[in-house]
């Protein structure tokens, strides 16, 4: 079974403030020009995303210098929208996730430096959160300095929540990008 973990990506998606808004705009249409397109307008962190260490970090790797290993992984969902302020040591489990994408289940919280660097420490492959911003700049510059990859604005968590599966969300090849949207999903070992 797969469960979609990605918004969908339009006009009425939410994006962080001061990011550019979402346009798409009928580009062709089957009865005038034979076949049908849009044209898109948006910034590379739209909707589900993930930032690439040169998001924060100078000189840091682009999303098109990322090997594909790093998208695609078993993953790990925490449930931590019980607590107030960021996310703090106290509130995760102890060991477990080494080689793992760890995706936070947050209802809009975001982890503190501390279990960023606690998850750097512990071999994370990767990180995500269904907010719209992992944490504050602290947070991305300790991740993403170890060339642990953010993904933002996932959504569905809460359906793979204690379940095995395999996590994949694969980006655009945008080169020099800071990030891309990608399309997260979830495959459920059966």
């Amino acid at each position: 079974m797969i469960v979609d973990l990605s918004l969908p990506l339009g006009e009425s998606t939410p994006v962080y403030p001061g990011d550019p808004e979402i346009r798409v705009r009928p580009w062709a249409f089957i009865d005038r020009d034979g076949y049908y397109m849009n044209s898109l307008k948006m910034g590379e962190h739209s909707g589900t995303h993930v930032d690439a260490p040169a998001h924060f970090i100078p000189g840091g790797k682009t999303v098109d210098e990322l090997p594909l290993e790093k998208f695609i992984g078993n993953g790990l969902v925490i449930d931590v929208r019980n607590g107030e302020g960021p996310v703090k040591l106290d509130e995760i489990p102890d060991s477990g996730y080494y080689d793992r994408i760890v995706l936070f289940l947050t209802g809009g919280r975001e982890l503190s430096p501390e279990v960023a660097l606690f998850l750097a420490a512990e071999g994370v492959k990767a990180v995500g959160t269904d907010a719209t911003s992992i944490g504050n700049e602290s947070v991305h510059t300790i991740l993403l300095s170890g060339e642990i990859p953010i993904f933002e604005n996932l959504t569905n968590l809460e359906e793979v929540l204690g379940m095995e599966f395999v996590f994949i969300a694969l980006p655009l090849k945008i080169e020099g990008g800071s990030g891309s949207p990608v399309r997260a999903v979830a495959i459920l070992e059966e």
